[in-house]
């Protein structure tokens, strides 16, 4: 537990000094939700429909962001070598930088939340303890895989078009179900039909952080 912290924590430190990957994960959650904005500006009736959707789009295309960066400081210093040498098994090393992606991507979405809340005109008082469980939920499964196929991608040339193309289909399951499950708290309140898409998202997030877990290791010594 002590060695996952110390990941956890080294990369919190290094991300608030350079604000490299919040800064980026920001800029695009936000143009993506303007673009939006403006592209349902006149469909009134059907805007509090179409949120979930643009929301998850804009939380994922951040996310991914964060994602290629998640490695990259380790990576432009020579450093990868180090993260072997760590006397801990290598499992507490994906366990503290999926935690940290997750910290960096749940931060995003409440600063992007808040974004649609303007943009959309939405309101929501009693739905937000809710919402706030679907993304931690959606936001721990992204992470799960993320942070294994982030390692692969680390060390290819084009890792910035690898990781997308890698990442969207596998986790395409938890992109669906959270969207349909922000959708039922926003437009339907029937929080009983919510259970199908949370429990999708947990076995998921679970099945997948086991394989990273123990894949880790050969990944990063590939």
């Amino acid at each position: 537990m002590h060695k996952i912290w110390a990941i956890f924590r080294k990369d919190l430190l290094i991300e608030f000094r350079t604000k490299d990957s919040l800064t980026a994960m920001l800029f695009f959650g936000i143009v993506v939700l303007v673009v939006f904005n403006f592209a349902l500006g006149s469909l009134h009736q059907a805007v509090r429909s179409a949120v979930p959707g643009v929301l998850w789009v804009a939380f994922a295309f951040s996310g991914t962001l964060g994602l290629n960066r998640l490695f990259a400081v380790e990576k432009e210093n020579g450093c990868l070598q180090g993260l072997l040498m760590i006397p801990a098994d290598r499992g507490a090393v994906y366990l503290g930088k999926m935690l940290a992606s997750c910290f960096f991507m749940l931060i995003a979405e409440a600063v992007l939340f808040i974004a649609a809340l303007v943009l959309f005109n939405l309101t929501v008082r009693n739905e937000i303890p809710w919402l706030m469980l679907v993304f931690v939920v959606g936001t721990l499964g992204f992470t799960a895989v993320g942070t294994l196929l982030s390692a692969i991608a680390v060390n290819t040339r084009l890792r910035e078009v690898l990781l997308p193309l890698m990442l969207f289909p596998v986790i395409l399951p938890i992109l669906i179900n959270a969207v349909e499950a922000t959708d039922i708290i926003l437009n339907s309140a029937d929080y009983g039909a919510l259970k199908l898409p949370l429990t999708v998202m947990s076995a998921f997030t679970i099945i997948f952080a086991t394989i990273s877990y123990l894949l880790f290791e050969r990944v990063l010594e590939e």
